[in-house]
């Protein structure tokens, strides 16, 4: 007798909305699962090849907490395609646009092929507390604890 392993197919999984809000949570943690589900791991039919992944809304990014000194500490860098890199600090990057910390973060996470980037397109994170998805009625789940 052989058993039959399950592959999901695109467009064969119903993807729901999550509300995540990060207020006070550690940006590591908290984005550490936000690509779980991004990528669908939560979900007993991922299939590493097909976007199985949820919606995800966070709103309140820009009060996310870095543990330690990392604020003055971390850097991010970048090429400018001229001699030496820019470098700003992560308070600097969050004074700039609040949403990039956590955005950045979570993208790092997620496989580096280009199903990532349609699984990063169904993250959307707001600074405020208000976002422009009621319509597709997110249910709040409480991440990164």
């Amino acid at each position: 007798m052989l058993t039959k392993s399950y592959l999901a197919k695109p467009g064969e999984v119903e993807q729901k909305w999550y509300l995540v809000d990060a207020s006070d949570k550690v940006v590591g943690k908290l984005a550490t699962e936000i690509a779980m589900i991004l990528m669908g791991k939560h979900r007993p039919t991922y299939t590493p090849h097909v976007d199985t992944g949820e919606y995800v809304v966070v709103v309140n990014a820009e009060k996310v907490v870095l543990t330690g000194r990392k604020w003055e500490k971390k850097e991010y860098t970048h090429y400018t395609g001229y001699t030496g890199l820019r470098r700003e600090t992560a308070g600097q990057r969050l004074e700039k646009n609040p949403t990039e910390v956590l955005s950045e973060a979570v993208r790092r996470m997620l496989p580096k092929n280009k199903l990532a980037v349609r699984m990063l397109e169904k993250l959307k994170v707001y600074a405020g507390a208000e976002h422009p998805h009621q319509a597709q009625n997110p249910q709040p789940k409480d991440l990164g604890v």
